[in-house]
């Protein structure tokens, strides 16, 4: 109790720039919470980072893990636990290309969704139906990581990136501990009651209804975690992150100035559907539809209806982050909001798996536009299975070639004009009518 008292205590730390914040200011601000958490009667003997994973590669919290490393490593144990979630556990290559080589791999956790969670609580039902307009009025198990709510932790300290996000509106913040360090049946239902709601409702949005699941659990059940919040807002500048914004603390204000900032640079906003929008998946980071569709995500507000979405995925290799997700998408497929909640009524297995249920839901254009995933690693029979259409990724690259395309509009040799995206994760394009 005394460490999250002084957690609470921390000033909040904001530093905000247009042009990026250099690393050496982003260092003295990391110091400075450490600092601050000691003058606040803080003790530092054991200290626990929850970074993301490599699917938050141009977040810069690799970068920050790794400062709080060497700031902290020489005198106490610093453990280090990814925010997988569903995702699939991170390798050394990818543990060294995000962090470094110069923090030891014993030093770092994986997290199980599935068996290393404990209970902390249950947001009711009735809070739950009240948050979602009536929609959804089960109640939602709040469980997290045992390392969380092992007391010889003085410190644990969250680390994310603040930008759109299809299933809460907007990401990290309360997200990464409940959903990335979380367990079976709140990433399930969360993702649910967002896409019962609906994405394009809450995209881009602070206060959702998971949103509000969420706090409701901060405010409940995660008091007594001494945890610091470290937040980043990006963008890219040719072809490089740059870090706009960096927010320190334990209040939510910190979060609602990251979102402020997020909302105004990583929203791009158009006053006319795309007709065709080509959108890369860097094969680092993009290994599956799952999440290889923030393309459909973070670009279905700004498609034109009949319109096009060309996925160039010479990473994508499978459809779900693990094998029994994988399984339940190539027997269902992304076959649109109406028909996902039909089968949902009848079958027992999605029942069982909310979360599947609902990317299948967040996957689909509804049939307003094509998907096309341009790929070397799955065949034309698994694509075409999940209802997506299919090109080989050698025959895309010779139209649409990354390595000579421009973010924004582009002008083909035929005279066809498209819009290029290099990474989707890092923003939300979206008509203004449709926000």
């Amino acid at each position: 109790m005394a460490n999250a008292k002084a957690v609470s205590a921390i000033p909040a730390i904001i530093k905000k720039s247009d042009t990026g914040l250099n690393d050496a200011v982003m260092e003295a601000s990391l110091a400075q919470s450490i600092e601050s958490f000691k003058e606040a009667g803080g003790t530092l003997n054991k200290v626990l980072l929850i970074p993301p994973d490599m699917t938050r590669l141009h977040s810069y919290a690799g970068k920050l893990t790794n400062i709080y490393y060497r700031l902290l490593s020489d005198t106490c144990q610093v453990d280090i636990m990814p925010a997988l979630g569903t995702h699939m556990p991170m390798t050394d290559e990818e543990i060294t290309e995000m962090f470094g080589a110069d923090i030891p791999k014993d030093r770092f956790l994986v997290h199980n969704w599935r068996n290393d969670v404990v209970k902390v609580g249950q947001v009711p039902g009735d809070f739950v139906k009240e948050v979602s307009d009536g929609l959804i009025d089960y109640s939602i198990d709040v469980e997290i990581n045992k390392h969380l709510l092992d007391p010889s932790y003085d410190l644990v300290i969250s680390i994310g990136q603040v930008v759109p996000h299809e299933v809460v509106g907007m990401a990290n913040y309360t997200k990464n501990i409940v959903v990335g360090c979380g367990g079976f049946n709140i990433i399930n239902k969360s993702h649910m009651l967002g896409a019962v709601y609906g994405m394009e409702r809450m995209m881009g949005r602070d206060n959702t209804p998971v949103r509000k699941v969420f706090d409701y659990a901060e405010e409940n059940f995660l008091k007594d975690i001494p945890l610091l919040y470290v937040l980043t807002v990006t963008t890219q500048v040719e072809g490089s992150t740059c870090v706009n914004g960096l927010f320190i603390g334990r209040q939510r204000k910190v979060f609602e100035e990251a979102v402020a900032l997020s909302q105004e640079k990583n929203l791009n906003f158009v006053d006319e559907p795309f007709k065709k929008v080509v959108v890369y998946l860097d094969p680092v980071e993009f290994k599956s539809t799952w999440l290889g569709n923030k393309s459909v995500y973070r670009t279905r507000m700004a498609i034109a209806d009949d319109g096009d979405l060309i996925v160039l995925a010479p990473g994508v290799r499978q459809f779900g982050e693990d094998a029994g997700n994988d399984e339940f998408i190539r027997k269902y497929g992304y076959q649109g909001r109406d028909r996902i909640l039909e089968l949902y009524k009848t079958n027992e297995d999605l029942q069982n798996n909310l979360s599947v249920a609902a990317h299948l839901i967040h996957g689909s254009s509804d049939g307003r536009f094509r998907i096309t995933y341009a790929v070397e690693k799955l065949t034309r029979e698994e694509v075409e299975g999940v209802h997506f259409n299919y090109m080989s990724y050698e025959e895309a690259v010779k139209k649409y070639n990354p390595e000579k395309l421009k973010d924004g509009f582009n002008t083909l040799e035929d005279g066809e004009t498209i819009y290029y995206i290099s990474n989707p994760a890092i923003g939300l394009w979206a008509l203004k009518s449709k926000f």
